[in-house]
């Protein structure tokens, strides 16, 4: 998918690209505060119109934190999540704007994909069922049309990342970074 960055309408189309993708089988644990993180996932990807082929891909996304506790002037570095350069710049466009996640830094490890002739919904149920035989707790499933792929992970990394701010810091509280109310 193809953006133009003309201004104003970013917010809107990066929107709904953000809208398009899901997290169907979220995790719940919190991200380490200090170090990286890593997020295991699989992305599980529609066919356009002409092509009808669901594909399957798994892929890690690494999160490092900074060693050193630095002002929020430095940007978030993205790596491996947009095949499509105008893609990168709009998400880099619109988190700039609207998220606090600076000095981060994520790598999107991907592996082979492989197409299924399952549908998306059919994919999905044999893979949680996968996980669940597994006793597997850690690993996400996300969804999405094809074009959208980076958008999806860049949606999940950026979840996990606002839904462990509590646990964070609390753990900064604890150590002795932040002081108790």
């Amino acid at each position: 998918m193809v953006f133009s960055l003309d201004g104003f309408g970013n917010e809107r189309r990066f929107r709904a690209a953000w809208d398009a993708v899901q997290i169907v089988r979220d995790v719940h644990y919190s991200l380490f505060t200090f170090g990286a993180s890593d997020l295991p996932y699989y992305l599980i990807l529609s066919g356009d119109k002409q092509d009808q082929a669901v594909s399957v891909t798994q892929g890690e996304v690494k999160i490092t934190r900074p060693m050193i506790i630095t002002p929020d002037r430095a940007s978030p570095e993205f790596e491996d999540f947009f095949e499509d350069a105008d893609d990168e710049n709009l998400a880099q466009f619109i988190m700039a704007r609207t998220a606090s996640f600076s000095n981060l830094k994520f790598r999107n490890q991907t592996g082979s994909k492989r197409l299924v002739s399952d549908s998306v919904e059919e994919t999905v149920a044999k893979l949680s069922q996968k996980l669940d035989s597994e006793d597997e707790d850690r690993v996400a499933i996300l969804t999405a049309p094809a074009p959208l792929a980076g958008f999806a992970v860049l949606r999940y990394a950026s979840e996990r990342i606002m839904q462990s701010v509590p646990d964070n810091i609390q753990e900064l509280r604890e150590k002795g970074f932040l002081p108790f109310n």
